[in-house]
C-alpha cells in the first residue's frame, strides 16, 4: 500500500493543463483531415474511399465537411498519396446569434446527458470527462441526472424513434435559460445510419441545437472544448 502512496507522490498532478495551455499528449485526439492540395494527391481514389461523402472538391483543393466524417481513416491509411492531417481537437461550432449563458452560471454550470441511441462510442467520451485527467469539475462543468436541475441537454445519438419523446420531455422539463449541445456525428445528422427507417437525421430535427461538436467519436477535449465555446471562454466557428 506505501508503494502506491510513494507512486503518487512521486507522479503528482496528472490532469491535463487544458484550457490554460494547449495539451499536445499523444492520443488525445482521433484529428480531422484537412484541405489539401490535389497536385499532391490521388483526387479520384480518396473521393471514392470516403463512406459518408465527407470529402468533396473545389477549385484545386479536397476538402471536408466534419459533421460527416467518421474517422474511419480510409483517406489516410492504406493509401499511396494519402490527405493532410490536422490532430487537434478544437472543432465546437455555434449557432449564428447564439447568446452566451449568464455570467452568474459560471463555475456551476449542471449537465443532463441524454442517450438518443447512442452506439456507446460518443457516451462512453463524455464519462471520460469526470476522470482525473480531463476533471471537468475544476472548470464548473457537472453531471445531473435531473432535466429540473439541468442548464445544457448534452445529446449522443442519431434519436431513435423511441427516444424521440423522452428527448423532447427531458428538453421541457429543464428551467430557462437552458442550452443544446449535440455532441458526435450521429448526433449531427445520424452519421452510419443515416436513413434508417428507425432514427430521425439527428438532434436539430427534434430541438433547436446551440452547440455542435462532430466527430465519430469526438474525443473529451473537444467535448470539453465545446463546453467552454458554449459559456463564452472560446470562441468556436458559427453556423447558420
Amino acid at each position: 500500500m506505501s508503494s502506491w502512496v510513494k507512486k503518487g507522490l512521486k507522479t503528482g498532478i496528472v490532469t491535463t493543463h487544458y484550457p490554460k495551455e494547449d495539451e499536445n499528449a499523444p492520443g488525445i485526439s482521433p484529428g480531422f483531415p484537412s484541405d489539401t492540395n490535389c497536385d499532391k494527391i490521388d483526387s479520384e481514389t480518396l473521393l471514392s474511399s470516403c463512406p459518408t461523402n465527407a470529402l468533396y472538391q473545389k477549385n484545386h483543393l479536397i476538402k471536408i465537411e466534419p459533421e460527416l466524417c467518421v474517422h474511419c481513416y480510409r483517406c489516410l491509411r492504406n493509401i499511396e498519396k494519402p490527405l493532410t492531417w490536422d490532430d487537434g481537437f478544437k472543432w465546437a461550432t455555434m449557432k449564428k446569434g447564439y447568446t452566451y449563458l449568464p455570467k452568474e452560471f459560471r463555475n456551476s454550470i449542471h449537465i443532463l446527458v441524454v442517450d438518443a441511441g447512442d452506439c456507446g462510442a460518443c457516451l462512453n467520451e463524455v464519462k471520460l470527462l469526470n476522470n482525473p485527467f480531463y476533471n471537468m469539475h475544476r472548470l464548473g462543468f457537472f453531471i445531473t441526472p435531473s432535466p429540473r436541475k439541468a442548464d445544457v441537454l448534452l445529446v449522443v445519438g442519431p434519436v431513435t424513434e423511441h427516444m424521440k419523446t423522452a428527448l423532447l420531455k427531458a428538453y421541457k422539463a429543464m428551467p430557462t435559460p437552458k442550452r443544446v449541445m449535440a455532441v458526435g456525428a450521429c448526433s449531427l445528422n445520424a452519421g452510419v445510419f443515416k436513413d434508417s427507417f428507425v432514427v430521425t437525421s439527428g438532434v436539430e430535427e427534434i430541438l433547436p441545437v446551440d452547440i455542435k461538436i462532430p466527430g465519430c467519436p469526438p474525443p473529451p477535449l473537444a467535448i470539453l472544448d465545446g463546453l467552454l465555446t458554449l459559456m463564452g471562454d472560446k470562441k468556436g466557428k458559427k453556423y447558420e
